[in-house]
């Protein structure tokens, strides 16, 4: 083999694994974006669902129906307030932060057709992949020591978070025993660890 066919093969060998790596290192961050999802620590998803009503009371045209055209509905009530159409609060807590910064207030209600909601208001927290709303009967603890401990016990699962910010309602199956399960996570199912939590103390 002649001095410059020998050159030409390492070069290309050379071409050929530059090439081979450049393709793992695009695959393995393609990867990498896919799982961690970094865009979304900087956009906010905004949801803010009304006080819900039991459905007899919409569906018969109750204090919370109105008419189509009628103009934009009036401002839900504080749910702790007293009215036939309002529900009771049968649990509530302050969400703390874990894992990102988190704020708002948590209530669990009881609608007049029995139905229970758990609703997040004034939910505050950072957007993430495979955030979910777990009942857990884990504690509530500060710092690090309760970012990870709400899946080692027994947890429902209630849902994807709707949103990072606002106000947002999710039905509690009647199935979940409230007396069992009484804290919450905005759990990071992808990575195992809680976004922030609150304790339900019933009222």
């Amino acid at each position: 083999m002649s001095e410059n066919q020998h050159t030409r093969r390492a070069r290309s060998s050379r071409r050929g694994l530059v090439v081979a790596l450049g393709s793992v290192g695009v695959i393995a961050l393609v990867a990498g974006l896919a799982v961690f999802q970094p865009w979304k620590l900087f956009v906010d998803e905004v949801v803010d669902e009304a006080l819900p009503v039991a459905a007899s009371e919409s569906a018969s045209g109750g204090p919370d129906a109105r008419p189509s055209g009628s103009g934009p509905a009036p401002a839900a009530s504080d749910p702790s307030s007293s009215g036939s159409a309002t529900p009771r609060v049968i649990a509530r807590g302050e969400l703390i932060s874990h894992e990102h910064a988190t704020s708002g207030s948590v209530v669990v209600l009881e609608l007049a057709d029995g139905r229970r909601i758990l609703r997040l208001q004034d939910l505050r927290t950072s957007n993430g992949p495979d955030v979910k709303v777990w009942l857990s009967d884990a504690a509530v603890l500060p710092g690090s020591d309760g970012w990870r401990v709400f899946d080692d016990g027994a947890y429902a699962d209630l849902g994807r978070l709707k949103g990072n910010v606002g106000n947002q309602n999710y039905a509690v199956p009647a199935s979940v025993d409230l007396g069992a399960l009484t804290s919450l996570s905005l759990w990071c199912d992808r990575f195992d660890v809680s976004f922030g939590a609150a304790e339900l103390r019933p009222v």
